[in-house]
């Protein structure tokens, strides 16, 4: 695979940038989204939003915990402590981790508290910037963190448009801010990685590419994965057209004279590693 860059700029994430430059300085504390099981592609890496935030204190939410492989994500986990972030690592189908999220809040703005009280100022709620790329489940946790439907949610990337401030409780309000992806993705496996989680529109990568993408890393990380789901023993990335026959044959995606629908059966492994049925993975490597 050649690490060719992969050219994409939605305008709307353009005009999240000037929003977030806008109102950086009205919060308090950033609350930046990660996927577990794409720790390091997940992560935003635009210099200019990252120098943005860099002079607020950040709390690093890994979401998706109950998709990932844990001792994998266990590791990005001491990786970012090592940098000097505060993680979190959560689970928004059974809502696990949601008060940690709190507590460490409310741990890292004690200053904040103090320096009001010096100046003779009460207490007020904190303000907290959530910013992640698209589809690593933030509109789930504001709903999660709040208890009700706050903001849209959707499986596809670009669902949020714009800034919005919502209340969690009276101790915090949220700017939620629109799925942030950078102007170049240069590095090939990392933008693959985020086609294989909805991170990036279909559009941008060929779903059959994707697809094998999704194959060939299984078949080296998870075999046993792939044995399961699909029977499959072997897998030639130069040669996957068993693979798709025998996917294809067992999950009935056939067309007119008993030939396999191939794009019917990348849909199908794609929508199955998004959904879990793939079982637990983390594709990305500590090196």
């Amino acid at each position: 695979m050649n690490n060719n860059p992969i050219n994409w700029y939605p305008g709307h994430m353009a005009k999240a940038k000037r929003l977030i430059k806008e109102n950086v300085d009205k919060v308090d504390i950033i609350y930046e989204i990660i996927d577990s099981r794409i720790p390091l592609s997940s992560k935003i890496k635009d210099r200019d939003i990252d120098k943005l935030i860099s002079t607020k204190p950040r709390i690093l939410i890994m979401t998706k915990s109950d998709l990932c492989d844990l001792n994998k994500t266990n590791q990005w986990i001491k990786y970012y402590e090592d940098m000097g972030y505060k993680v979190v690592l959560v689970d928004l189908i059974n809502n696990k981790g949601l008060n940690k999220i709190l507590d460490v809040t409310n741990l890292l703005l004690k200053e904040l508290d103090k320096k009001r009280e010096e100046k003779g100022l009460r207490k007020r709620s904190y303000r907290a910037l959530i910013i992640g790329i698209p589809n690593v489940g933030k509109s789930t946790l504001i709903n999660r963190l709040v208890g009700k439907k706050a903001a849209i949610t959707g499986d596809r990337p670009g669902v949020t448009k714009s800034l919005s401030w919502i209340r969690i409780n009276d101790n915090i309000d949220l700017l939620d801010s629109p799925g942030i992806l950078w102007p170049k993705l240069d590095n090939e496996t990392e933008a693959y990685n985020l086609a294989s989680f909805s991170a990036i529109k279909e559009e941008i990568l060929p779903i059959g590419k994707v697809a094998c993408y999704i194959l060939d890393t299984l078949y080296k990380k998870y075999e046993n994965n792939l044995k399961e789901r699909y029977g499959i023993n072997s897998f030639d990335i130069d040669d996957v057209i068993p693979t798709y026959e025998l996917i294809g044959k067992k999950r009935g995606c056939l067309i007119k004279g008993g030939e396999v629908d191939y794009d019917k059966v990348s849909s199908i492994i794609i929508n199955d590693l998004r959904e879990g049925r793939l079982g637990r993975v983390t594709f990305d490597e500590v090196k």
